[in-house]
């Protein structure tokens, strides 16, 4: 569903605090699997991971045996990120458990974007970038002078993110794609595909890709269009049917954010 990739490269090498463990489950909404994340500073006792993944008895294993952690930190609610969080603290004995959505959480409190997480050698920053979610957060951390971003599914590195109603915003999720473009040559692990070396450029992609999109979606409206499907029959007409559903979910969130800034209140804009 998405144009051309944007000019920042994919990146095969990570720093060396940073190790990618992918999670066994690829599908058409989950690229390659979902990434899971383990940071941890030269010398450090402990780690932190970023997404645990699904409950996958195997892959929360295998994370296991890079403890002992600090922190388990979830960038949103969605069960192939956050599914197995309860699982892998057991396993390491009741490590903490950390999401901006309280039902997440366990044995600690709601990540709050006001305060850094530290210590270990890890300074980590959240993020508030709701829209993918409402609960949807990125992870600023840096390490030995070296920036990097989580960025979940907020932004991937490959493809373009579904924004679906209701959990899912529009309007938010543009507002959080302008906080990203504040990153320049800050390299962006995301949730699945592959890292990108430049998150500000990427952010930039996704948000002339959305203003290409609305401004599909609006004309399609204005020409007759008035309900989710209908608009992807005429802005999405090649579509694959495996992603179909994925497609009426973005254009009912595209729908709503065109009638908000319109200030109607039909369910369709009205024609010029």
């Amino acid at each position: 569903m998405g144009g051309a990739e944007p000019a920042s490269a994919e990146v095969d090498r990570l720093p060396g605090w940073v190790t990618l463990l992918r999670a066994p489950n690829p599908g058409p909404m989950t690229l390659d699997g979902t990434n899971t994340w383990i940071l941890r500073a030269p010398g450090a006792d402990y780690a932190t991971v970023i997404d645990p993944g699904p409950l996958d008895e195997g892959h929360l294993r295998r994370i296991a045996d890079h403890g002992p952690f600090q922190f388990i930190l979830v960038t949103h609610g969605h069960h192939d990120h956050v599914e197995g969080a309860d699982r892998l603290s057991e396993l390491l004995g009741g490590t903490a458990v950390l999401a901006a959505d309280p039902a997440y959480c366990r044995h600690g409190e709601p990540l709050d974007p006001r305060e850094h997480l530290g210590g270990n050698g890890l300074e980590i920053q959240v993020l508030d970038t709701p829209g993918h979610t409402r609960d949807s957060v990125c992870f600023l951390v840096e390490c030995e002078g070296q920036r990097v971003i989580f960025t979940g599914d907020t932004i991937l590195g490959r493809g373009t993110t579904v924004v679906a109603r209701p959990d899912g915003d529009l309007s938010s999720y543009l507002s959080s794609l302008e906080l990203l473009r504040a990153y320049p040559d800050v390299l962006m692990l995301p949730g699945h595909g592959p890292a990108r070396s430049d998150t500000a450029e990427r952010a930039s992609f996704y948000l002339d890709h959305r203003r290409e999109r609305l401004a599909q979606v609006a004309a399609a409206m204005a020409a007759g269009a008035e309900t989710p499907a209908a608009v992807v029959d005429v802005v999405y007409p090649d579509i694959d049917p495996a992603v179909r559903f994925a497609a009426e979910w973005s254009a009912a969130a595209q729908i709503d954010h065109l009638l908000r800034e319109s200030g109607t209140g039909s369910n369709r804009l009205d024609r010029p």
